[in-house]
């Protein structure tokens, strides 16, 4: 059991170094195999293995989540810094192993009903995508399977077109389950055969998608200005901060203003003090933009009867507020406190700021001067569901503002990775302005055609196209899943009955 336990463990730590920083995303396509034989070879249901499995991918996944450590900018002594650190880790390790276990317990069932090897894939691959499912509705979503394919892996992404994230879930589970069962039955090595040919033609299909010229012809095309302010986090929300994030914002909007762009973005909370504290030399910015007459997006927080929230303001060419995006999907501990009336008495955010956030309505539009966009902050870049609405209803071009700094630099990687995956399921091109890195601009394909350094101040301009095209995944979201747990209960039902 023990030699078991570290066979999980290892091939789960494989899996964890596929997505972004790491890059090996080949290591996707095998690292279940193991769990799946490991499984398989039980008489009777061992969590031990599947939590073992689920303990390694996830928590080497998610262990930039103890970059937060030291928090001794916001007055936590460092032994205490550390404990949070070391819980909050803990407790996302648990939460993406839990799925895995759930997981298990249904393999486990079809096993004990002698399901056969078909149906074991379909039945595995119908289950795990309907987890991540039930899973991306809490607030604790992050490390899915599809997300280790990007952005090395393009050319399966461009399948996400199809049916989201969950098609790339589905083909990582269904090969890796085909190569368990060919070396559980030994005697039938087609099944070897099915998984790799099951591979190559869908990475073929990828390619020819990858390649295909684009027959859209773009209605029209904006030049985007980003401005990575790299305002330390440690002065950020205090005079010295907002000082430093005037000084670098407005010499970075007047500059992008002379080389001609149509527009500026600016990261999550760039000008906190924008809405909230009017007196503290906006005006400056103000007068620049009457100057200038270019839009701008400012990140900020905004005032919602005595709490804030998280806002993108679309500010125009006459200064005056256009529209308003408040982020919807808020970072737990971090910008609210879950259950926040059985344990905000005695759990604290991890925050300086004295008011509470709250979220944003989750069907807000944003339209703007150069169209209407689909628009993300931070944390909503996890969330595919929140993009494809917005697509759905018209929104041509994907804009994404974050302020990563309190992470370590494989968060950085990582989000830069998710918003690859919605650019591609959405038929998008996207820009993405963020306090210290990586700032890009990101093609429909999930190509990056420009991404900025780390912890640097940079600028940029790029010209993308807006495009109004509608993709399976934006008509009728994620039906693939839906499909398959369809048929693995048509399969079930035949068996027994």
């Amino acid at each position: 059991m023990r030699l078991k336990i570290l066979l999980a463990i290892g091939s789960g730590l494989l899996m964890g170094l596929a997505p972004a920083p790491g890059g090996m995303w080949y290591l996707a396509w095998i690292a279940l195999i193991p769990l799946w034989v490991l499984l398989s070879q039980e008489k009777k249901f061992n969590p031990l293995i599947s939590l073992a499995w689920g303990a390694g991918y996830h928590g080497l996944a998610i262990s930039w989540i103890t970059g937060i450590h030291p928090m001794t900018w916001l007055g936590i002594d460092w032994w205490s810094s550390l404990a949070i650190a070391l819980v909050c880790w803990l407790f996302l390790t648990a939460c993406g192993s839990t799925l895995v276990l759930i997981w298990s317990g249904g393999m486990y069932y079809l096993q004990s009903i002698s399901a056969p090897p078909w149906l074991k894939v379909l039945g595995g691959t119908a289950i795990w995508c309907g987890l991540e499912y039930l899973w991306s509705l809490t607030p604790f979503w992050w490390s899915y399977l599809a997300y280790t394919q990007s952005p090395a892996n393009l050319i399966i992404l461009q399948l996400s077109q199809f049916s989201g994230h969950a098609t790339i879930t589905a083909i990582l589970v269904a090969v890796n389950g085909l190569f368990a069962e060919a070396y559980l039955n030994r005697g039938r090595s087609y099944w070897v055969v099915i998984a790799l040919m099951l591979a190559l033609s869908l990475h073929g299909w990828g390619w020819w998608l990858y390649r295909t010229p684009d027959e859209q012809i773009a209605r029209k095309s904006v030049n985007i200005g980003v401005i990575q302010g790299n305002i330390p986090n440690e002065i950020k929300l205090y005079s010295s901060g907002w000082s430093q994030a005037m000084t670098g914002y407005l010499e970075g909007y007047q500059n992008l203003a002379k080389q001609g762009v149509d527009i500026v973005l600016t990261p999550e909370t760039a000008l906190p003090f924008f809405l909230i504290n009017q007196d503290y030399a906006s005006e400056a910015l103000s007068q620049a933009i009457l100057s200038q007459k270019v839009p701008i997006w400012v990140g900020t927080f905004a005032r919602q009867n005595h709490r804030l929230t998280n806002t993108l303001l679309t500010i125009n060419s006459s200064g005056e507020i256009y529209s308003r995006y408040d982020k919807v999907n808020l970072v737990p501990l971090g910008e609210y406190i879950p259950f926040e009336g059985i344990l905000g008495s005695w759990i604290n955010r991890l925050s300086p700021l004295e008011a509470r956030l709250v979220a944003g309505e989750p069907n807000q539009l944003l339209d703007t001067p150069i169209g209407r966009v689909a628009v993300g902050i931070c944390y909503d870049s996890a969330f595919a569901e929140h993009f494809r609405r917005q697509t759905a209803q018209g929104a041509q071009l994907i804009i994404s503002a974050a302020n990563n700094a309190h992470y370590s630099n494989s968060m950085l990687a990582q989000h830069h990775a998710l918003d690859v995956m919605r650019g591609i399921e959405n038929d998008r091109n996207l820009a993405r302005a963020t306090n210290t890195g990586y700032s890009a601009f990101i093609d429909h394909r999930g190509r990056t055609l420009w991404r900025s350094k780390l912890n640097t101040y940079e600028l940029h301009a790029q010209t993308l196209d807006l495009r109004d095209s509608r993709t399976l995944y934006v008509r009728w979201g994620d039906w693939l899943t839906l499909l398959l747990l369809g048929l693995t209960l048509a399969g079930i039902t035949r068996i027994i009955y």
